[in-house]
């Protein structure tokens, strides 16, 4: 169990307007930000970081989706950061979200789910790099 995990609020989420909101949440459930930026993703880049669902049927939407609009990366601190954060998200469709999960307030479709949120520790630094130089990082963390 590592203490970092990486995290996305999604366009949808940016053009909602909750971004606020949405960190308010993080903070509160203990998460330190040890990193953050509002960046738009290009659609290579977007392809890049969804390489993994490739062969799924909701790839393209997904690559065109994240590149619509700005959206918010994060690299976040906590004890047991990849499990917890995952369950303060809630699952990917907000109809079977948990109450008082980050999609369950905020996600409108399973496809449009506020939120990303790294599924193991490995796949953190992965996405932490792939977003955060060494110099963005507070304190330079190192990976």
């Amino acid at each position: 169990m590592g203490n970092l995990t990486f995290a996305i609020i999604k366009p949808d989420a940016v053009r909602n307007n909750n971004i606020g909101q949405i960190l308010t949440m993080i903070t509160e459930a203990g998460f330190k930000i040890k990193a953050m930026k509002m960046t738009r993703m290009s659609l290579d880049s977007a392809k890049g970081f969804y390489e993994v669902h490739k062969e799924r049927g909701f790839y393209q939407e997904l690559v065109e989706f994240m590149s619509s609009g700005p959206c918010v990366p994060l690299m976040l601190e906590k004890e047991n950061a990849v499990a917890d954060f995952r369950t303060l998200i809630g699952a990917t469709d907000p109809a079977e979200a948990a109450e008082g999960t980050v999609r369950k307030r905020y996600a409108t479709s399973k496809g449009e789910n506020a939120v990303h949120g790294s599924d193991s520790d490995e796949n953190a630094l992965i996405e932490i790099a792939h977003f955060f130089s060494r110099d963005e990082r507070l304190n330079n963390y190192p990976l």
